[in-house]
Formats: structure tokens, sequence, C-alpha cells
């Protein structure tokens, strides 16, 4: 158990952030990196890494000249890549005194409630023991439909995972901006964020590396599912100097998330139901059910459910539609699809007999309490 003072910190760093200008990766940045986590482990906190760089680091070694575009050379690059990341890791904590292990994820290990459970416990015993998790997507065999999209999104992701204290990403601009700097020489840094507003959304750019693959919006999506988790976050330039350990401490030069004391945060379970789960199916609700389960915060019950579409089973988390066709939100249903349709057709009386809630309250995520990002 961490002292009051001491945090659990997950820190995300971007390819451009760690390769060379040849795309190989630099060990000048890689000693930086080190040496500012080393500098929080000896101050007691745990870290956990999210690392970029496999695919930029492997490619010249596969014997291409420029960044692969096809599917199998960038996976190839990524096998090769992903070794000499680890290797460089684990000389440079070695020589610190430090323990890294490597963690590979696919978006399907976060989809599965058990194996995103095991993935947790995993994780929280290599950081109790002192050791720095450093994790990746696996790039060699995840498909596009399956990945998470960029780096970004895991490390919020990962920091939802193991209730970590704040999220640090590190990227190759100095915070967020109320323009693009790039093209206004007026734009301002913000210095703190309580909220994702449209304003923000608007702002957020293009990607900005030609070796990284995440942009200013990718950003903007981890720092929505970081905030609601209530999870403090920070947005700097990676080659600022001791730039981890000041974000760590308050006083770095970037761009401070942090969500107001009345913010609703998700717990574990609504976490991984509003960001992992992959819902298999829609339930529709009238008017007066969607009143009943967003304003007045109850269950919802099988006598609400007007018909439902796609084939799901009990435990199923589903999208929950009102009659407009606007989405309320994601829940774990009670019923399986076949079970709710038969439902339909009985009168109130004969679904009496269904002691159960289609869906409970405390297993319901309303879009209204958390803005989730597009396509998560």
């Amino acid at each position: 158990m961490l002292s009051q003072d001491k945090k659990r910190v997950v820190i995300k760093i971007g390819s451009s952030s760690l390769t060379s200008m040849h795309g190989e990766v630099s060990r000048r940045k890689l000693e930086k990196l080190v040496d500012e986590v080393v500098q929080l482990k000896d101050d007691g906190h745990e870290v956990l890494l999210v690392s970029s760089g496999a695919v930029a680091a492997g490619y010249r070694k596969l014997g291409c000249l420029e960044r692969p575009s096809s599917l199998p050379e960038k996976q190839a690059a990524a096998s090769i890549g992903q070794g000499l990341l680890m290797e460089s890791y684990s000389d440079l904590f070695l020589s610190h005194g430090y323990m890294g292990s490597q963690i590979l994820i696919t978006r399907s290990d976060f989809s599965d409630e058990d194996r995103y459970n095991n993935a947790r416990n995993t994780i929280n015993v290599l950081l109790e023991r002192g050791i720095i998790p450093i994790v990746n997507e696996n790039d060699t065999i995840t498909i596009d439909r399956l990945k998470f999209g960029d780096n970004d999104t895991l490390s919020a992701k990962v920091a939802g995972l193991v209730d970590a204290d704040q999220l640090v990403i590190l990227s190759d601009i100095d915070g967020l901006y109320d323009a693009d700097p790039r093209k206004n020489e007026d734009a301002k840094l913000l210095d703190k964020v309580h909220e994702i507003t449209p304003e923000i959304e608007a702002a957020a750019g293009d990607p900005g590396s030609a070796v990284g693959t995440g942009g200013m919006k990718s950003k903007i999506d981890a720092f929505k599912i970081s905030m609601a988790s209530g999870i403090s976050s920070f947005l700097g330039k990676a080659n600022t100097p001791n730039i981890v350990y000041d974000a760590v401490y308050g006083d770095a030069t970037g761009t401070y998330f942090e969500t107001t004391t009345d913010s609703e945060n998700l717990d574990q379970k609504k976490q991984w139901i509003a960001f992992n789960s992959g819902p298999e199916g829609e339930v529709i609700i009238d008017h007066r059910a969607k009143e009943s389960i967003v304003d007045m915060k109850k269950s919802l019950l099988p006598m609400n459910v007007h018909h439902v579409k796609g084939r799901f089973e009990k435990g199923a988390v589903v999208r929950i539609h009102d009659l407009d066709g606007d989405e309320i939100g994601l829940g774990v249903v009670n019923y399986s699809s076949d079970e709710m349709e038969e439902m339909i057709s009985l009168t109130e009386p004969e679904l009496e007999s269904y002691e159960q809630a289609a869906i409970e309250r405390k297993d319901f995520v309303c879009h209204l309490d958390v803005a989730l990002p597009v396509g998560v």
C-alpha cells in the first residue's frame, strides 16, 4: 500500500519521442526517460510505462528505408523493434537496480472481463513488488479492427485498469493550445483543463509526426477516458528536461487535466463497461423508461424494454437507445436477447415472475454522465 504522498503513475511516450531521425531507437532519449523514471522510483512512487516505438525501432532492421505502409511489414517490423526496445529498457533499468517487465496487450484482452481482471491482477503484483511494467499493444498479431487505435488510448485505459493516480502523456508538443500553434502564432498554452469542451475538441489537430500514429485528437480522447475515471493527467513535451519528474510534482510546463470535485468518476466495473466491453446488441426503450433510468437513476425493468436488436446472451454489454434512435448509454443485461423478445409479448402480470431487472442501474453507464470518445 502506497503512502498518501506517493503515487501510482502511468507514463506514455510516443514513437517520435523515442527514435532518432534515422528511425532507430535513440539511446540518448531512452536514457533521459529512464533516468526520470528512476528518480520517481527512488522517491517511492510506482511507475508503469506505455511505450510506443516498436515499428519505428524495427523497420530499418527489416530492410525498409521508410516506415512500411503494409500491415504484414508493420507487424514484422514490430516483432524486431519490440525486442530491441525491451533489451534497451531492461539494460538501463537494471543499471539502476530496477527490473522491467514486458506486457503486450490486444483490445480483446480488455473486452473480455475475465482477461481484463487477470491483466489488472498481474500488473498490480508487478507494481507492488517494485517492478516497472512496460506495456505496448501487441502489434505483431493484432488486426486493425481489434486495435486500440494508438497508445494514447491504450495508456488511458491502462491507467484506469490499475487505478492510477496520474497519467503522463509525453509528446512532441508542449501541451494543449487554444489553437494549432503551427498555424497560429497567437495560440496560447492552456495550463489547466477541467472539462473537454467542443471548443477544445475543435482545436485538436491532425497527427504532428510522420513517425507516430497519434495526434492531438487521440490525446483528447485519452484524456476523456482518464478524466471520466477520476485520474489526473498531464500532457507535455518529451525532450523538456525533467519533464516526467516535474509533471508528477506539479511543476512542469504543459497542460494538466483535472476533474472537478463534483464530477462523477466511474468505478472499475463502469470503466470496463464504458471503454472496453465491446457491445453485442441493442435494447430500445420508450421515453418513460428513459426518464426512469436516466433522471431517476432506476434500474431498467423487463416491462420497459420496447424491442431488441442483435443476438446476445445474459451478461453481455448492450447499447441502450430510445425510440428516436439516440444512444442513451451502455449496460449489462440480465437476460438473453431470446428471453427479452419473449418478455415483450407478455402482459404486466406475466412479467411479475421475472424478479431481476433487465439492466441494473449499477451496471449502466449513461452518456450524460461521461463523454465517450467516438469509436470507443
